[in-house]
């Protein structure tokens, strides 16, 4: 672990109309090393990346890239001073290749004129090799599932040569195989030298990979330090100001009868072969049904069949015993199916509405009576959801993309809650979510269930699946191919089932 200080920020204070996003912040970030930045959403960790990116510039304060003291205008600035990112939020063009989305704006040419297609596949396919991954470099990105797309978005970076790299939950959306991964190539990146700002919600991996550390919480530092005998209580108490969260306490209560039931589902790839491969199951009302797998399992893509996604998907779906003929998303949401699908800023959320106006997107008959629309009773319900949720708001007329990932994400869930559903169906729901957002969605997880609302929740978070299902279905290769109950789960048995048909996952263990 080194010491030298490739950059740093100084006082650094934000303001927003009506928001101040950071607070005299102090900042230092350590070359060659992984520089681990946590607080829970809207802590001020994105501004501060955004910052050090050239999207934003300081109110006040000052910030320096060694000794001289720079103001980054725009992101043309930070990359010529070496610093690449990869947002959160990803920054792809989906109607483009894989090759054509790594080098844009950067594009590899013939005496400066021709754009050098050739070269730039050929160098996507070294990113390629470098991540393990054997994505095609023609590939449309519209055609890649979101954890492939968080891929091509580490390569771009990759194939910047940034001496500081800004990682902004890069493992949100990989495979236990991809961080494996990832966390090598960033090992690499350590010996080269590299300045590494590693952000994350998931407390564990950030004391297993993180050299140093600094918490935010309400655009205040309120602890850095090098990670040396830091643990999760520490993090905790400096993010939330008290230890942590059981996030998955039990509510007790029995299960009534089968509401839902899918019968042998299956869905065929465009190149062949099956995605979803003769998938069937039940939940009860009031049971929380964890499907566990690794990325490409087909756990995604069965959700998507059910809610009417993939209208050339085979097999039955039954809700309280009635199958359900629509195949159709609307359709289907009538009949008391609901999902809330993994990459919520592209299938959640219109981006351009309000907060308000996203939450009922899906249920406004609810407040409509003949052509008229009450704008009070809609108003009053999405006050309540707001407060059901705890989603941090100014208020509900403010653009939806002005909130922070985790409470985008209570958006999105507070939409699917106003349809009325009988049937949650949840993508990857904690996906970007801090510990603290995270405790209030698996709360109202099991607040809904005790109700008697079925839910069918994807993750790939083993910890989260173990502790917050009543019981456990693995896939892979687009089979299930393992059932477990609470007491019967256990880590390794579950990860045993996701390997099936895959070659054997290594372990993380004293990569960085």
């Amino acid at each position: 672990m080194t010491g030298s200080v490739g950059l740093s920020i100084r006082c650094g204070t934000k303001v927003y109309p009506g928001t101040v996003a950071l607070k005299s912040a102090d900042f230092d970030l350590h070359m060659g090393a992984v520089n681990v930045l946590v607080g829970e959403n809207g802590a001020g960790k994105s501004t501060m990346m955004k910052i050090i990116a050239g999207v934003e510039q300081l109110t006040e304060g000052q910030l320096f890239i060694g000794d001289e003291e720079v103001v980054l205008r725009n992101t043309d600035d930070a990359a010529n001073r070496g610093i690449g990112i990869v947002f959160q939020e990803l920054n792809l063009f989906p109607n483009l290749t894989v090759a054509e989305n790594i080098f844009i704006a950067r594009e590899k040419t013939r005496r400066g004129i021709d754009v050098d297609q050739s070269a730039q596949r050929a160098r996507t396919r070294e990113l390629m090799r470098q991540l393990e991954q054997d994505i095609d470099p023609d590939a449309l990105v519209g055609d890649l599932r979101v954890g492939q797309q968080q891929i091509v978005e580490i390569a771009k970076s990759l194939a910047q040569n940034a001496r500081i790299l800004i990682l902004d939950e890069p493992t949100s959306a990989l495979s236990a195989a991809e961080v494996d991964i990832l966390f090598r190539v960033i090992a690499d990146l350590k010996r080269d030298g590299v300045g590494i700002i590693y952000i994350s919600h998931r407390l564990e991996e950030l004391i297993q990979i993180g050299d140093y550390i600094t918490v935010l919480r309400d655009g205040v530092v309120t602890g850095a330090r090098s990670m040396e005998g830091v643990d999760v209580d520490w993090i905790v108490r400096n993010m939330i100001g008290e230890s942590g969260k059981d996030f998955a306490k039990e509510i007790d209560h029995p299960f009534g009868d089968e509401v839902f039931r899918a019968e042998h589902i299956s869905l065929g790839r465009s190149g062949g072969g099956l995605v979803v491969n003769d998938v069937s199951l039940s939940l009860q009302k009031g049971e929380i049904l964890g499907i566990y797998g690794l990325m490409g399992a087909g756990r995604s893509e069965f959700l998507e069949c059910v809610i009417g996604r993939h209208p050339d998907a085979t097999g039955q779906v039954f809700v309280e015993g009635q199958p359900l003929r629509e195949k159709n998303v609307a359709g289907r949401i009538k009949r008391g199916l609901a999902l809330i699908p993994e990459d919520r800023k592209n299938d959640g959320l219109v981006q351009m509405l309000s907060i308000r106006e996203n939450m009922t997107l899906s249920s406004l008959s609810q407040f409509t009576r003949g052509i008229h629309m009450s704008l009070a009773k809609e108003k009053n319900s999405v006050s309540d959801f707001v407060k059901r949720l705890a989603v941090k708001i100014a208020s509900a007329e403010h653009a939806v993309s002005s909130l922070s990932g985790g409470n985008q994400q209570k958006v999105v869930i507070s939409k699917a809650l106003m349809t009325r559903p009988q049937v949650l169906l949840m993508d990857e729901p904690s996906r970007g979510i801090d510990i603290g957002a995270k405790a209030e969605v698996f709360r109202v997880m099991r607040k809904l269930a005790a109700d008697g609302l079925g839910i069918i929740f994807v993750t790939s978070d083993l910890d989260e699946v173990m502790s917050l299902s009543d019981r456990i279905l693995v896939m892979s290769n687009g089979r299930i191919t393992g059932e477990f109950t609470r007491e019967t789960a256990t880590n390794g048995a579950l990860i045993e089932a996701s390997a099936v048909g895959h070659k054997p996952i290594s372990q993380v263990k004293d990569l960085v």
